[in-house]
């Protein structure tokens, strides 16, 4: 878990920093500068769709944790949670949304290609450098998302400790059966949805995208049989 734990604390530490830059950062340079987020997302997400080996389970991972996320709404989910630590939390006068906040950062640290080999790394052979890379890009851009969407940010650091910690946990059990392959795949099916975030965060989409991750550990079973 200590890959985990370290990602999460990087999170924390650099939205409550962006706080604190709330009122220095004017919103027009904070929007641009989350468009230009938004660019380096679909970046990575496409360099990383690209070392996909075989189409055929990409696809039939994104329908079938489609339909997964979908039954399960799991959007709607996530959004609601966002919706009741939006009551709790938010200040009055607030203007920025604190589920938008939550769900966008939670999202964007945990659909992309290191969250996902980086805890399958941590579990299976107690290699952190991939976290510990994750976590200093998590940092700074973390910043900027605090600065420009508010406190909501600040949550999805728990976001990220459940999720790369519970990766992290369950690789450590299935490790005989992760092949490089799998993980390859893995990791494309994720980058996959990172290009899909990409777009919502350029606002040429509403997908969503909480609906897709069961996808990501589709090619588990695929790989076995295809």
């Amino acid at each position: 878990m200590t890959a985990a734990i370290v990602n999460a604390a990087a999170v924390f530490a650099g939205a409550v920093l962006g706080l604190l830059f709330n009122k220095i950062i004017p919103k027009k340079t904070g929007d641009t500068i989350m468009y230009g987020l938004a660019l380096c997302t679909f970046l990575i997400g496409l360099s990383g769709a690209l070392k996909g080996e075989h189409i055929i389970i990409e696809i039939i991972s994104i329908v079938i944790g489609t339909l997964i996320g979908d039954t399960a709404d799991l959007d709607a989910k996530i959004n609601a949670l966002g919706n009741k630590l939006q009551v709790i939390f938010k200040k009055d006068g607030e203007k920025t949304s604190f589920a938008e906040g939550f769900v966008s950062s939670t999202l964007l640290f945990c659909t992309g290609s290191m969250a996902i080999v980086g805890s399958l790394q941590a579990g299976i052979s107690g290699n952190y450098s991939t976290i510990f890379a994750k976590s200093t890009i998590d940092f700074t851009a973390v910043i900027i998302i605090a600065s420009t969407l508010g406190i909501g940010a600040v949550f999805s650091s728990v976001s990220v400790l459940v999720y790369q910690g519970a990766i992290t946990l369950f690789a450590s059990f299935i490790s005989p059966f992760l092949t490089e392959t799998i993980i390859t795949e893995m990791d494309c099916v994720g980058s996959i949805i990172m290009i899909g975030l990409a777009f919502n965060m350029l606002k040429i989409t509403q997908l969503k995208i909480s609906n897709y991750i069961p996808a990501v550990f589709v090619p588990i079973l695929l790989c076995r049989f295809l």
